[in-house]
């Protein structure tokens, strides 16, 4: 009797807690709202996007225990800028990092926040997307000056991401998200619900004012204007796709797709002097999550499982230079990610391509060809 009484209780316990796990589940999934979406059979490697092992040869630039160098950029004198956070998955504070061209990394700027965009303008202010600030100007003295926080319809830019700067000083810059400000349980969010929360978005320096370009973008990521300046590129991670805004010409004003069913998750984008663009990815795609997007409910199910159990980012260093119109030139990747696990960051300065991305503790660097 003592036996069975024992078995009992146990199975009870188990019971217990498997109730629990599932009242835990159930309310967890409570908070996310998703959107049904068929993805499109993706893209197999082959032809341009052959796998290959071309980034097994980066090497590193340590950032003396931060991460997320999701935006790289250069002075006239060849010093390296970069955003960072505090701990891999910690976003809640953050700096502007410097490193010098003897390789020495300095703090830049105390955001206190993780930075993502940054460019230098015509006076040499670096113009950066601060999570905490918004859009601000930080002078070659250090002095910061808050160029805007908010949209028309004052909604805030709580996670402003990509950046570029035309000849005639407008700045243009993507805000993924006015809901909340960013962190890792948010993001999986914003990808599982697969909403418009973002925008498109253009400040002018000499009105200081700002106009929406876009209203609503899919995890709206990097941006870039064309050689010419005639469009603008800007990345949306969650539908694997890059849109085109017309700023000049009989279409300005409106947007089209300029590249769809991308075989990962885009995220920077940069361009070349030759005009074509680098395109970085934080990862490949993944199955599991392409399987359940049109699926409301286990949608709903995944969000609400421990983490371990919900579809992980791969290691996957994937960079793809495309042209003007859309078209795969070639591609670099490491998709072992032994040495670029993830590419969300990718500029090229002289021969070199300097890569970043939302978890790295390091700035990898890459040679390349003259072309």
């Amino acid at each position: 009797m003592t036996v069975k009484k024992k078995t009992t209780n146990k199975n009870k316990l188990w019971a217990s807690l498997a109730l629990l796990a599932l009242f835990t589940v159930l309310f967890k999934s409570c908070g996310i709202k998703p959107n049904s979406w068929q993805p499109p059979t993706k893209p197999e490697f082959t032809d341009k996007l052959k796998i290959n092992e071309e980034l097994l040869s980066s090497q590193k630039i340590d950032l003396n225990g931060w991460y997320g160098p999701e935006d790289i950029v250069f002075d006239d004198e060849g010093n390296m800028f970069c955003g960072v956070h505090i701990a891999e998955n910690d976003f809640s504070d953050g700096k502007i990092l410097k490193i010098t061209c003897n390789g020495e990394v300095e703090i830049y700027y105390d955001a206190n926040s993780w930075v993502a965009g940054l460019h230098f303008d015509a006076n040499n202010n670096l113009i950066a997307l601060s999570h905490k600030e918004g859009l601000i100007s930080i002078s070659p003295q250090k002095q910061v000056t808050v160029l805007a926080k908010k949209d028309e319809k004052g909604r805030e830019f709580l996670i402003p991401n990509g950046l570029d700067i035309a000849s005639n000083g407008n700045i243009y810059f993507s805000n993924t998200s006015h809901k909340s400000a960013y962190n890792v349980k948010f993001g999986r969010k914003l990808i599982m619900e697969l909403k418009e929360d973002g925008g498109l978005y253009k400040y002018n320096p000499k009105t200081n004012k700002i106009s929406t370009l876009i209203d609503g973008t899919y995890f709206g990521n990097g941006v870039v204007l064309s050689k010419n300046e005639d469009f603008l590129l800007l990345t949306e991670t969650s539908k694997y796709r890059v849109l085109k805004y017309w700023l000049k010409g009989d279409k300005k004003g409106t947007k089209e797709i300029f590249m769809d069913n991308l075989p990962g998750f885009p995220n920077g984008i940069s361009i070349r002097e030759n005009g074509s663009f680098w395109l970085g990815f934080s990862t490949a795609r993944n199955d599991m999550l392409d399987n359940i997007h049109s699926k409301k409910f286990m949608k709903k199910i995944t969000f609400g499982l421990p983490e371990f159990l919900q579809p992980k980012q791969e290691a996957f260093g994937m960079i793809l230079n495309v042209s003007e119109k859309g078209e795969i030139i070639s591609a670099l990747f490491d998709d072992s990610g032994k040495i670029i696990p993830e590419a969300g960051a990718v500029k090229q300065n002289k021969n070199t391509l300097y890569i970043g991305g939302d978890n790295l503790p390091y700035i990898g660097y890459y040679s390349i060809s003259k072309d």
